[in-house]
């Protein structure tokens, strides 16, 4: 089965080797799982939101809160959503 069908939230950090994260998506959608993503500050400064966007057919949520979608407690809905969550990339600091 591997990941077809599974929903994988992907947390997006700060550090150099967060350009990766873009062949993950692409490796995770061959696969056939469906990403969506967490963007913090400092990982936007590795990768773009553009880019996530147009590889995951998702806007990327800058950031864990977002005013205009807690109102619906957004941040619940995609732990929710998410089979699995991946923090990446996986730095010591």
């Amino acid at each position: 089965m591997g990941l077809t069908g599974r929903r994988l939230l992907l947390v997006i950090g700060g550090g150099i080797a967060a350009y990766k994260t873009l062949e993950l998506i692409r490796l995770l959608h061959r696969a056939g799982a469906e990403t969506r993503v967490i963007l913090t500050e400092a990982g936007s400064r590795f990768v773009t939101p553009l880019s996530l966007a147009a590889l995951t057919g998702h806007p990327p949520r800058i950031g864990l809160f977002q005013p205009d979608e807690e109102t619906a407690m957004g941040h619940i809905e995609l732990s929710r959503w998410a089979d699995l969550v991946v923090v990446a990339p996986a730095t010591a600091g």
